[in-house]
């Protein structure tokens, strides 16, 4: 590496610390921005970590509390003794330039992280054994976590958690129970409460089921009614086939008639101008067919930071591979379906994976699916925070035709139950029922 300083402010890290000996106004300020380790020289990281050690004991903080507490620790003599904390004091003339002053301490210390990062990066790529996708995701993933850091929270006394509790109940009150992303199916909506940022939704059922069609029903619901950013990762469809989905579902024009090219001359106007509302639409479609979890976790981080997608759709969880050497289908499923849970808290969004079930079912009279039927692993039911199986009777028996049962088998912070839902198949698009007003 170069000999060339690291990025560093000691006179910022003075100011930072001088006013919060001065004033307590300017205590939390600096505490919401700056963390221990941000700062360049150790004996300041050291004076920060025994403030706030002061703080969270709702004691005061000053000269002499802190040099009381430093010699508790026996660490007074390591950061310069008394004198040193009162000197940084009579350095500080003003504490009303708290946060510029932080801000530099910051932007020093994210500098001296992506310096870090490049030097791992850069001996790991000289390194033939690592795999280059790995590696790739170590990069992006690294990336993300210093520019989303520092705001990310840590422990957190529960004063402040019922506030924030409270304030989501008040919020789920104006919104007629909806706390989490309505789904845009009223009848979906009043048993989930809406689809939950940081939480992993399976949908689940056996082929010709409607599983993609229920996904891009909700994905349309979510970017027009309440203008959500969508990632879709389909393994199965291309990015035309999936907007020839979401054009004929939202125009209503016949499927058949489209394949077989028998389209007249109203169809060709309800496409058009269905076109132009899909086009506006904040939906982004991955069309590289991603095939390992890795590189579909590094995609999802750069859907966050530079679109602010609120949910990603993954059709489906089968076709995705670890990346690496696994004993067995179930053991690499597992792996999969924790990422997804865990990508799904960092980068607090909703990710809606779709999953093929087992032939079992088949066997099964009627054949509704139940838990023991997804497919190639039990960590599917394990990770998911809800789990949603699509039954249509008329698949198998050609009865009851277009009625969807729509089974909620798991659901991590609510009730199970079944609700029925219209499907048009040939339009491809999931409704709810007409209401019976009578």
């Amino acid at each position: 590496m170069s000999d060339r300083l690291q990025p560093q402010n000691i006179e910022a890290e003075k100011a930072v610390l001088g006013a919060m000996l001065s004033s307590k106004e300017a205590v939390p300020k600096a505490f919401e921005k700056l963390k221990a380790t941000d700062f360049y020289q150790d004996s300041h990281g050291t004076i920060f970590r025994a403030m706030l050690t002061l703080f969270n004991d709702n004691k005061p903080i000053d000269t002499l509390t802190v040099t009381n507490r430093l010699k508790q620790d026996r660490r007074i003599e390591s950061v310069g003794g008394a004198f040193y904390i009162t000197g940084l004091v009579d350095a500080t003339p003003t504490t009303a330039n708290i946060e510029a002053h932080a801000n530099v301490v910051l932007q020093k210390s994210l500098s001296r992280q992506l310096l870090l990062l490049s030097m791992t990066m850069t001996n790991d790529a000289y390194d033939d054994v690592k795999d280059l996708t790995e590696l790739l995701d170590a990069a992006h993933r690294g990336i993300f976590n210093i520019s989303q850091g520092h705001i990310k929270g840590g422990f957190v006394d529960v004063e402040t958690v019922v506030h924030k509790t409270l304030k989501e109940f008040d919020y789920q009150s104006t919104q007629g129970g909806i706390s989490g992303i309505s789904t845009g199916l009223v009848d979906l909506d009043n048993i989930t409460a809406g689809f939950h940022k940081g939480e992993l939704t399976v949908i689940a059922g056996r082929p010709s089921m409607g599983k993609t069609s229920l996904a891009l029903t909700i994905a349309k619901n979510m970017s027009s009614k309440q203008g959500i950013g969508v990632g879709i990762f389909s393994l199965e469809m291309d990015c035309v086939e999936i907007v020839k989905r979401l054009m004929l579902a939202e125009s209503r024009v016949d499927g058949q008639k489209m394949r077989i090219g028998k389209l007249k001359k109203e169809d060709w106007t309800k496409l058009m101008d269905t076109g132009g509302i899909i086009a506006e639409l904040p939906i982004h479609i991955d069309q590289s067919l991603v095939n390992s979890i890795t590189e579909l976790s590094a995609k999802a981080r750069r859907l966050k930071t530079e679109h602010n997608v609120g949910v990603i759709i993954i059709d489906y969880i089968q076709l995705l591979s670890a990346g690496g050497k696994t004993e067995s289908k179930n053991q690499e499923v597992a792996q999969i379906t924790r990422a997804l849970k865990g990508l799904a808290k960092e980068l607090n969004i909703v990710i809606i994976a779709l999953s093929q079930l087992s032939r079992n079912v088949e066997y099964r009279k009627p054949p509704i699916p139940q838990l023991s039927d997804l497919r190639e692993s039990g960590a599917i039911e394990q990770d998911a925070d809800l789990v949603i199986f699509l039954y249509r009777k008329y698949h198998y028996t050609g009865e009851d035709k277009g009625d969807a049962m729509v089974i909620i088998a798991k659901q991590r912070n609510g009730e199970t139950g079944t609700i029925h839902l219209s499907f048009i198949e040939n339009y491809a698009k999931f409704e709810d029922r007409a209401r019976d007003l009578t």
